[in-house]
C-alpha cells in the first residue's frame, strides 16, 4: 500500500511492477527453510526492486543480526535478505482475488461505439441520466448503464462509454439541455469530435416519457 511519500498515481503506474516482485519474493520465501529470501536468489538489479517495495512497507530486509544468523546457517556471508511482510503477503492474497474485468461492450458488440468525453462533458451527461424519472424526454435504454460502468483513462483525461447510435443521439440531446442552460462547449465539441449535434423537432425520434395513467 502506498505510504504517505508516495504519490497515489504513481504507486498505480508501478502496481503490476510490484506484483511480479512480490510473488517472485513469496515463491522462493516459500521454498525456504528459514523464511527468507537470500541475496544468491536474487540478482543486484531484483534486490533493487525489492529494496524499493521496503519503502512501502510491503517487504522486510534482513538487519544485522539477522543476516548473522542466516550467515551461520548459510554457512557463508548473507549480506542481503528479504521476505514479504503481511502487508505484502496480503497485497498479494488481495490482487489474486479480484475478479477479471469484463470485456468491454465495444468487444462482444460491433453495434457500439467508443465515445470518449471530457470530464465537463460527463458531468453534465451523469446529471442528464440522473434526471430521466423528471423528464419528458427519457435518455435512451441503457444509456444509464453505460453511464455507470464508464472507465476513466487517467493518461488522457476522458470517460469512456461504448454506446449504440441511439445512445449517442440520447448523449448529444443530453449536452444539448447542458447547453440551453450553460455551457455551449460541451455539445460543440461532441458534434465536431462525433458529428451528432441535436436541434429539437416535433418529430425527435428520441424516445418520450410515457403519458402518466
Amino acid at each position: 500500500m502506498p505510504t504517505t511519500g508516495t504519490p497515489l498515481g504513481e504507486w498505480m503506474r508501478n502496481g503490476e511492477k510490484a506484483l511480479s516482485v512480490l510473488e517472485a519474493l513469496r515463491e522462493r520465501e516459500q521454498a525456504s527453510e528459514h523464511g527468507w529470501v537470500l541475496d544468491a536468489e536474487f540478482l543486484p538489479p531484483q534486490q533493487q526492486n525489492v529494496n524499493t517495495l521496503e519503502n512501502q512497507g510491503l517487504v522486510e530486509l534482513a538487519g544485522r543480526e539477522d543476516r548473522a544468523e542466516l550467515s551461520a546457517w548459510e554457512g557463508r556471508t548473507v549480506r542481503w535478505a528479504a521476505r514479504l511482510t503481511p502487508y505484502g503477503h496480503d497485497t498479494l492474497t488481495y490482487a489474486q482475488s479480484r475478479p477479471q474485468p469484463a470485456p468491454s461492450p465495444g468487444e462482444t458488440d460491433p453495434d457500439r461505439k467508443l465515445v470518449e468525453l471530457i470530464p465537463s462533458q460527463m458531468t453534465a451527461l451523469r446529471l442528464f441520466v440522473h434526471l430521466a424519472g423528471r423528464l419528458r424526454v427519457l435518455p435512451a435504454d441503457g444509456l444509464a448503464e453505460q453511464v455507470r460502468i464508464a472507465r476513466c483513462d487517467h493518461g488522457i483525461k476522458r470517460w469512456q462509454l461504448y454506446v449504440t447510435p441511439e445512445q449517442i443521439e440520447s448523449v448529444a440531446y443530453g449536452l444539448w439541455l447542458h447547453r440551453m442552460t450553460g455551457s455551449a462547449a460541451e455539445a460543440n465539441r461532441f458534434g465536431r469530435e462525433y458529428g451528432v449535434i441535436h436541434h429539437p423537432r416535433l418529430e425527435d425520434t428520441v424516445r418520450p416519457a410515457a403519458a402518466p395513467a
